[in-house]
């Protein structure tokens, strides 16, 4: 890649699209060298650790180059797209490096990036602190104080003052603080992890994320050597590993997927999980969904999706509304339980880049029409694979439907900073006693995940039990919502 040096030509960074990110997988470019472009015109797809997302370039121009090609991992902060502003007809042209190349030197991030392109912070030209500590090593303080018990008049010369020494002030060193970046730093906090203990890799003694999952990694003690007795045999090297690649297929790990694994390690290695189960009897539920699909011009819907999930979640809703307890997190830093005063609610969403869990903002305030609008629109962005990363931020209770795959039931992990997620299961025709008599009735199982600092046995098993009769008893919903 051939650093720009023309004023004409702008390099376009990649920005953060979420908050904290560090960086993003650029899925594909919608322009090529030559092309001309426009302020806000959409150049490339990229995919982040929580969605994919389309950037748009701020300013209007020839495409110069391409510095990355698509599949690349980019740090943010690095130009990814050279235009000439000025029209550059007879600028020459570059295409991507078919591996990924070093930022030039002046597109190396100085300070946080904005949030979106044209918007958000500015690049601030502060300088990093000397830390403490660092400044004076060890044998030079202890030769400073072994020359200032011996009155060295040495430092008279140095100091310039004929013969008057300043007094010598030795500075204890100080622990340095360690060098990692916020997501590194907060999954070292979901992991119980201790910065300072662990051994750094990145660059300039930065500690990365293989460094702290390494910092947990179970140590293999070392087996003890064996007494000999006879002649010591040739010590052979290991048998390499080897990799068949017509009969296996490794995947890198990244992305979306990457994210979601280090969000579930840290939420189940944190959060002391509890699981209660209940089954119950939902024919009256799927006959309401059904009257519901009838005639959805006479209650609000028409147009919209009207299914059993729609139902559960508002079952859900009340349920939390009778023990608001229930929605809470855990501040581990200030050792305190945050009541949540309204209901972000997340539902799982699997699609071709791994499982995103999406939320309704302020549920609770939605009326069945707008809680049914609000779920189409969830579902369908999911799919198309348009989910914003604000949309999955923010979370405070999560459904997951493991019905639509034909389990029965499981036993979900927490979505990490929530206390409660309820798992549906299939609806299927059981045998079931109704009024004295066996009869074959529609029946799920529910399952409810919860955060056993925060909830109790007696507030969850509240919590379950409400949304099973809601399920079984959906008249309760005029009663109790």
């Amino acid at each position: 890649m051939t650093t720009m040096t023309d004023a004409s030509v702008r390099e376009f960074k990649m920005p953060d699209v979420g908050e904290g990110l560090t960086e993003a997988e650029i899925l594909k470019w919608y322009v090529q060298p030559g092309d001309t472009v426009t302020d806000g015109q959409v150049v490339c797809e990229v995919e982040t650790a929580k969605a994919a997302v389309e950037l748009p370039i701020p300013y209007d121009g020839v495409v110069r180059s391409l510095h990355f090609p698509e599949g690349t991992t980019v740090d943010v902060g690095m130009s990814i797209i050279a235009v000439d502003v000025t029209g550059g007809a007879g600028a020459a042209v570059e295409t991507p490096a078919p591996v990924a190349a070093e930022a030039p030197e002046e597109a190396k991030p100085q300070a946080r990036q904005p949030v979106l392109v044209g918007y958000g912070v500015s690049v601030s030209s502060t300088k990093r602190r000397p830390r403490k500590g660092a400044e004076v090593p060890a044998q030079e303080v202890a030769a400073a104080v072994q020359q200032e018990l011996n009155g060295h008049s040495g430092r008279a010369e140095a100091n310039g003052h004929g013969g008057h020494s300043a007094a010598l002030t030795v500075l204890a060193p100080q622990t340095a603080r360690p060098l990692a970046k916020p997501p590194v730093r907060k999954l070292a906090k979901d992991l119980g992890v201790d910065l300072t203990t662990v051994t750094p890799s990145g660059p300039d003694g930065v500690i990365t994320r293989e460094d702290v999952h390494a910092a947990v990694a179970p140590v293999v003690p070392a087996a003890p050597e064996p007494v000999r007795t006879g002649p010591v045999a040739p010590v052979l090297p290991a048998p390499v590993a080897s990799y068949d690649g017509t009969r296996e297929t490794r995947v890198p790990v990244k992305g979306v997927r990457k994210a979601t694994a280090a969000a579930m390690v840290g939420s189940a290695f944190t959060a002391p999980h509890v699981t209660e189960f209940v089954t119950v009897d939902v024919t009256r539920t799927l006959k309401l969904v059904e009257e519901l699909k009838s005639a959805p011009d006479s209650y609000g819907l028409a147009g919209l999706r009207v299914n059993p999930l729609l139902l559960i979640a508002k079952a859900l809703l009340v349920a939390i509304k009778r023990h608001p307890d229930i929605n809470a997190s855990w501040d581990e830093a200030n050792q305190e339980i945050v009541l949540k005063h309204y209901v972000n609610l997340g539902i799982a969403a699997a699609t071709p880049r791994g499982l995103i869990v999406p939320n309704i903002k302020d549920a609770h305030d939605k009326t069945l029409p707008q809680l049914a609008e609000a779920l189409g629109e969830l579902v369908s962005t999911a799919r198309e694979g348009r989910t914003s990363p604000a949309a999955m931020q923010g979370g405070t209770v999560t459904i997951t439907n493991v019905g639509v795959f034909g389990v029965d039931t499981g036993t979900p992990i927490l979505p990490p900073g929530e206390a409660a997620i309820l798992a549906v299961g299939s609806i299927k025709l059981q045998p079931w006693v109704h009024k004295g008599k066996v009869k074959p009735r529609q029946v799920t199982t529910l399952a409810l995940s919860f955060d056993h600092r925060l909830v109790d046995g007696e507030l969850g098993s509240k919590v379950l039990a409400d949304v099973a009769a809601i399920l079984e008893q959906p008249k309760k919903l005029i009663t109790w919502a």
